[in-house]
């Protein structure tokens, strides 16, 4: 979907710009908050996380100089209605709107971290990791259809930290809870909370938690949360001690809101988290690499509705030769072996003409099993004439063409085979190594449950 707001954003400022020089400035603070609403809708559109941040900025360029303009024009304000009576605020008034025009904008430059859209992945969509599903099923769909299931003493979980090698699903799980579950969902990363000013990233974390607060049911998601909760030490910044500690009580305040509120966190490095944090995570759910039946089940999944000839049989095969291999490899082993039928495309010398006058590519040119005889070789009983003299083949109507040749709407495309398959496993490998698995396997007896 294009995003159409951007631009419309930045005609408003463009405009606000020019009656900001020429000095009309209520002009300008009108085009200044038009450009503002604009941009945060935009925001909530913008795929691109570098794209994201640059307009980030650039919006909170562009609300301090409104925040200046709006100050001045206050502060220039004469006598009201010809009465000689000013109308002043009292110093109460003027800190608590100060307060609510800075909470206004740091929530403006959250907003995009909230997902409109729900993404469409179902449980159905997610092959394995069974006590995964379950342990999010506990934590975010039970409370909200059947809240008398949580009285007394049971209450759901507040914080929930998927931890795995890469690719094995912790992202797409999440992406199914935004779906299955009836909440407002944020989706949040270190771009989102981490600012240049001094002291905006803690009040970003802080508001982050407040609007989850407000909007609960709601659901907080952090990937790669390694990136903000590092285990603290004497070396670093003050400004990275500060963002920990304000993650740590708003964690610790979650379990305070009698509910509502759920912290997903995702990462591939559970060992580099603080142990503080490492504790406000309740639970923590090992995704580990697909089991074989998973592995099927993923094979089938991205195969998905493409022509195939494959049986269960060799859809299980399949599965048992991808040993080690996470969910992010199998849907590239799968996206190389659809591109085989098109490889055979290309490399197809010939081509079978149905009575449609539909074209097959002839793969096994000169020793193709319809037409014994290489078109290339004239021969004195041969059933296909030498390229000089015809270009069909009078035994199979093979015609000899590259793909080019052939009329766009008439290429019949292979059906993908198992063959293909075979062919992509000679060049896939596993992006995981032995060592990271024994790694996850020693975390997870020390501090975490298998998924």
């Amino acid at each position: 979907m294009d995003n159409k707001f951007l631009p419309k954003a930045t005609e408003f400022v463009n405009q606000a710009v020019l009656f900001d020089r020429t000095g009309e400035y209520e002009k300008a603070l009108e085009y200044y908050q038009k450009a503002l609403e604009y941009f945060i809708t935009g925001l909530k559109y913008e795929q691109n996380p570098s794209s994201k941040r640059i307009i980030q900025e650039k919006v909170a360029g562009y609300m301090d100089r409104a925040e200046q303009i709006k100050k001045s024009l206050h502060d220039a304000q004469g006598p009201v209605g010809g009465t000689g009576s000013t109308k002043t605020l009292s110093k109460e008034d003027k800190n608590k709107e100060k307060e609510d025009d800075e909470k206004g904008k740091l929530r403006g430059a959250l907003a995009s971290a909230i997902v409109s859209e729900k993404p469409n992945i179902r449980w159905d969509d997610v092959a394995g990791l069974e006590g995964a599903k379950e342990a999010l099923k506990e934590a975010v769909i039970l409370p909200s259809r059947f809240p008398q299931l949580f009285t007394g003493k049971r209450k759901p979980w507040k914080g929930i930290l998927l931890y795995g090698p890469p690719g094995t699903g912790k992202s797409f799980l999440a992406k199914a809870v935004a779906t299955e579950a009836d909440a407002t969902f944020f989706s949040v990363s270190s771009s989102d909370l981490v600012s240049k000013w001094q002291g905006e990233s803690e009040r970003l974390v802080k508001s982050m938690f407040e609007m989850a607060r407000e909007a609960k049911p709601a659901i907080v998601f952090i990937d790669e949360i390694d990136s903000l909760c590092t285990a603290r030490s004497e070396g670093e910044s003050e400004s990275s001690r500060r963002i920990k500690t304000e993650f740590l009580v708003q964690m610790d305040g979650v379990g305070s809101t009698h509910g509502g509120v759920l912290v997903l966190g995702a990462t591939n490095v559970p060992w580099e988290l603080d142990p503080a944090m490492r504790r406000r995570f309740e639970k923590r759910v090992y995704i580990p690499l697909p089991e074989v039946y998973a592995r099927t089940g993923m094979f089938k999944l991205n195969l998905g509705d493409t022509p195939h000839n494959i049986t269960e049989e060799q859809f299980m095969s399949l599965g048992e030769l991808a040993e080690g291999y996470s969910g992010s490899d199998i849907k590239v082993l799968v996206q190389e072996a659809l591109m085989e039928p098109l490889r055979k495309c290309q490399q197809a010398k010939q081509f079978l003409v149905d009575g449609q006058g539909s074209f097959f590519p002839c793969v096994d040119y000169p020793n193709c099993p319809y037409c014994p005889m290489a078109l290339y070789e004239p021969m004195a009983n041969s059933a296909c004439a030498p390229p000089s003299v015809s270009t069909r083949c009078s035994s199979c109507n093979a015609v000899r063409m590259s793909l080019y040749d052939v009329p766009g709407d008439k290429l019949v495309v292979p059906v993908v085979m198992y063959t293909d398959f075979e062919k992509a496993l000679k060049r896939a490998h596993s992006s995981v190594g032995t060592d990271e698995l024994q790694r996850f396997v020693q975390w997870t007896e020390e501090f975490g449950q298998e998924g």
